[in-house]
């Protein structure tokens, strides 16, 4: 098909045709040629073996997960669950190793049967029960997630070792990740283009009433494709973990929609009919590179999303151009003579990349680098205001010292915060400031850091199962106490709370309910009417309060584990707030400290975040000049009420 359709277009245009044609038939590799010698003439660090390597570790998540949903769109169908049954197979699999001694092979034989079992239960509510499959898989997403956070009570289980060296490398190099996607899209292409239920996905998705009538079992077909995305994200559950070395209950939030995106950006049409592995594959790469290259470039998180988006659009829109223009579809088993000239446009396309990318990389060769120390800054989230105020401590301190920082936001995301690592450590930064998304899930890239004699400060939370020069850090636990206390004498010893905790899995939401719990035990009059999460977020924060005002309205006081959500529920309490219902919050934040002066907030224990950016910048500094510094620096806490506030400056 691709043969005959470049023999027209040639005999009809001559060559400038057939390239145009041949770019519209490969539109995904074409633009990822496109920014693979663009990331190498904008940045040095891009075209290095451990940075490549990187990109592919990067990818190998998505990608196995996109393989699975490849199968779902090929079918004209949609799988918005991958990404929770992906966490919910890596917990299931840590749960019952460590927690219940289930032998390591059974535990990942379990972890497969989850997928499955989740995925069977996607197909038979679109098939059977008639729920549109944007229903169902959403549906399952929550019910996925919901019981990745009951089986590990919120907290990251750690992951046993015998698996978690699919995290590890082969002969100190190659990323056994990589090699677990490899395999994965070669079952994925197998299955696509030379089995018989690869055929069913290409029919049904190209007319399902035409598969029925044609004698297919359209719905048992639809119960295995869905099954399969199942085993898929299962796959890509247990391969993220073993790079966290931890199973989060968090994970993979999210990674359902960069799925889907590698799916469509690949060729595939959500209409159905079409898509193959390679295509799926490249768009995963797109994404990997894109996220890799903005982040040696420095280009905020934000922007990032922004890039990503533009990017799928036009993907789509290059698909309708490729449809209207006639080209070839992208389906799988349409002929061994299309199949050589895409092995052979393939080839000529790595010639080419490489020859190009090796020219631009004389951009660089003769460049000096500049005398100031370079330093990456790692954090959790800008979305909350108290890491924001880390990052201005952290700059100012950068600026006055003569230091190049550059800033990443993990977007509260483990997986993400690690490709943030191994990109500052592939890039030879001087040192690295991390604040951890989670301490277990930092250790893989802070022990790659450490190998590279690269010194690491963490701020704010430490990092286990590695070495840190030093941890700048308030303690929470500490500071959750004395809002316990600060509170109880405030309600003369006795009343009734309730509590907001943190986002489930973190540490910070660990250590503060932590020293909440410890704090009250020194005042048995006060009652806990109820404790639940409102995620570190001011509208939750309203919205929890809100319902447990109808349950409880004789609360008398609220410990919020931050500012956001301490605002939250001031707004929910409204006239309430500061009269018969007093607030504590934590962080201090300005919007925090503003409300204290304000009086609707009673008091706020304060971090002193600004403080904690610089101090971090200064140790790192003098660790990478082999100065000596301090294996803990602890910044105090303390508690701001309205008697004080006009001397707090954060």
């Amino acid at each position: 098909m691709a043969a005959d359709t470049l023999k027209s277009t040639t005999g009809a245009g001559g060559g400038a045709a057939a390239v145009r044609r041949l770019l519209l038939d490969n539109g995904a590799l074409t633009a990822l040629i496109v920014l693979l010698i663009a990331m190498s003439a904008l940045s040095g660090d891009f075209l290095t073996t451990d940075n490549l390597l990187n990109v592919g570790v990067q990818a190998a998540v998505t990608a196995i997960l996109a393989f699975g949903v490849t199968f779902v769109i090929v079918s004209a169908g949609i799988d918005l669950s991958v990404g929770s049954v992906a966490a919910l197979s890596a917990t299931v699999l840590a749960w019952s190793a460590t927690s219940h001694g289930v032998p390591v092979v059974l535990a990942v034989v379990l972890a497969v049967a989850t997928g499955i079992a989740a995925g069977l239960v996607n197909g038979f509510l679109i098939a059977y029960g008639k729920l549109p499959p944007f229903i169902a898989t959403l549906a399952m997403l929550s019910v996925a997630r919901g019981l990745s956070l009951v089986i590990s009570e919120g907290s990251p289980i750690a992951f046993p070792d015998s698996v978690s060296h699919l995290g590890d490398t082969l002969g100190g190099w190659l990323p056994v990740p990589v090699l677990v996607m490899v395999v994965m899209g070669l079952i994925a292409a197998f299955v696509l283009g030379r089995t018989y239920i690869g055929r069913s996905m290409y029919a049904i998705g190209g007319n399902e009433e035409a598969a029925r009538l044609s004698g297919l079992r359209v719905k048992k077909q639809k119960l295995a494709i869905y099954a399969l995305s199942g085993v898929f994200a299962a796959a890509a559950g247990i391969v993220l973990a073993s790079r966290l070395s931890s199973a989060q209950p968090q994970a993979a939030d999210g990674y359902e929609l960069d799925a889907i995106a590698a799916v469509v950006i690949g060729g595939a049409s959500l209409a159905g009919g079409t898509g193959k592995a390679s295509g799926t594959l490249i768009g995963a790469l797109i994404l990997a590179v894109l996220r890799n290259g903005l982040n040696l470039l420095s280009v905020s998180a934000f922007w990032q999303q922004v890039v990503i988006g533009v990017v799928i659009a036009l993907a789509v829109l290059l698909d309708t151009v490729r449809r209207k223009a006639g080209a070839a579809p992208v389906a799988a088993g349409t002929g061994g003579g299309g199949k050589g000239r895409q092995a052979v446009t393939y080839g000529l396309a790595a010639v080419v990349t490489v020859a190009v990318v090796g020219a631009t990389s004389f951009l660089h060769s003769g460049s000096s680098s500049t005398s100031n120390p370079k330093v990456g800054l790692a954090l959790s989230t800008l979305n909350n205001p108290f890491f924001v105020q880390i990052q201005s401590g952290a700059k100012a301190e950068a600026k006055k010292l003569g230091v190049d920082l550059t800033v990443t936001d993990a977007q509260n995301d483990a997986s993400q915060q690690a490709n943030q690592l191994q990109n500052f450590t592939s890039s030879g930064y001087d040192a690295i400031i991390v604040n951890p998304v989670d301490s277990d899930a930092a250790g893989p890239a802070v022990r790659a850091a450490d190998k590279a004699e690269i010194p690491v400060v963490a701020v704010d939370r430490g990092v286990n199962k590695a070495t840190t020069n030093t941890l700048v850090a308030s303690d929470n636990v500490a500071g959750g106490e004395l809002a316990a206390k600060t509170v109880a004498e405030k309600l003369g010893g006795t009343g009734k709370i309730v509590i907001l905790q943190g986002q489930a899995g973190t540490s910070a939401a660990r250590e503060r309910a932590e020293g909440f719990a410890k704090g009250l035990k020194a005042f048995p009059g006060i009652q806990v009417l109820a404790q639940q999460p409102a995620d570190f977020d001011r509208t939750k924060g309203l919205d929890v309060m809100s319902n447990l005002l109808q349950a409880h309205p004789d609360v008398q006081g609220v410990i919020a584990a931050n500012d956001e959500m301490a605002l939250g529920a001031i707004k929910a309490l409204g006239s309430k707030a500061g009269k018969s219902v007093q607030v504590v919050g934590f962080d201090g934040t300005p919007d925090g400290l503003t409300a204290v002066t304000n009086g609707t907030l009673y008091a706020s224990v304060a971090q002193q975040p600004s403080e904690l950016g610089r101090i971090a910048v200064d140790n790192a500094l003098k660790a990478f000049q082999g100065k000596k510094v301090a294996e803990t620096v602890k910044v105090p806490v303390k508690v701001v009420t309205e008697e004080n506030v006009a001397g707090f400056t954060g």
